[in-house]
């Protein structure tokens, strides 16, 4: 018989402090910030990550590159604006404005 563990405390935490941060008008749903990804760049995002730096929530997404690597996005949650970029390929993913 096989028991499946229970996911940690504090993921229910985290989900209830992102979702309160979205109603409240802090930060983007996530929605938004991928709709900015799909408009800046080539490829499939294949992780999401919402953290708070020094008070400042970030999403960072882990993007599948056409050419098969896998760049790292950090966006300010609150704005969408791009933060910073890395990865192997990335200029070439780049979608022209």
């Amino acid at each position: 018989m096989l028991l499946a563990a229970a996911p940690p405390a504090h993921a229910d935490k985290d989900a209830d402090r992102a979702r309160a941060a979205v109603q409240s008008g802090e930060i983007l749903p996530l929605t938004r910030i991928l709709e900015a990804v799909s408009a800046q760049y080539a490829g499939d995002v294949i992780g999401v990550k919402l953290d708070r730096d020094d008070g400042v929530w970030q999403y960072e997404v882990k993007l599948l590159l056409p050419g098969g690597s896998v760049a790292k996005l950090e966006y300010d949650a609150k704005t969408a604006t791009l933060l910073k970029a890395k990865g192997h390929g990335l200029e070439q993913a780049r979608k022209k404005s």
